[in-house]
């Protein structure tokens, strides 16, 4: 159903205004939550590149870090052997990690972020929809508060 925002009274432009507000900034959060988790994937799939028989038998340190909801909280170095440069542990979720091949590995990153691009992808022409309602409600609003 259609409403001709001239017919609104300027308490309930007002309410919309609000609303759209709201909208707009929750489908920014959940663009700006899976562009961060999609950089998360992509600096996994890369750091795979390092990955080769010529690193086999390194020593340096590894990272190691501590997260709450998916933020690191603290980090630390240790030192470490790399003795295997085929094989890598992943984490497919909730807790799970799951031992796979490198290339096996970089698919999983792959289709990872590929899904979180088409997600983005279906957000953002909302997001902009809900951007372009507002300015409407915002000149109506205004023409409508001089009349």
């Amino acid at each position: 159903m259609a409403v001709n925002l001239t017919d609104l009274s300027l308490p309930q432009l007002e309410g919309l205004k609000t609303q759209l507000d709201q909208e707009v900034e929750f489908l920014t959060s959940s663009i700006g939550q899976l562009k961060v988790v999609q950089t998360k994937y992509v600096e996994a799939k890369d750091s795979l590149n390092v990955l080769n028989k010529n690193n086999k038998g390194d020593h340096g340190y590894l990272e190691l870090c501590m997260f709450v909801l998916d933020i690191p909280v603290t980090q630390m170095y240790v030192p470490g052997t790399l003795n295997d440069v085929e094989h890598v542990l992943v984490d497919v979720g909730t807790g799970y990690y799951v031992e796979k091949n490198v290339e096996d590995s970089k698919a999983f990153f792959k289709r990872k972020i590929d899904f979180l691009t088409k997600q983005i992808e279906k957000i953002q022409p909302a997001l902009q929809e809900k951007h372009a309602m507002k300015q409407g409600n915002f000149l109506i609003s205004v023409h409508h508060h001089t009349m």
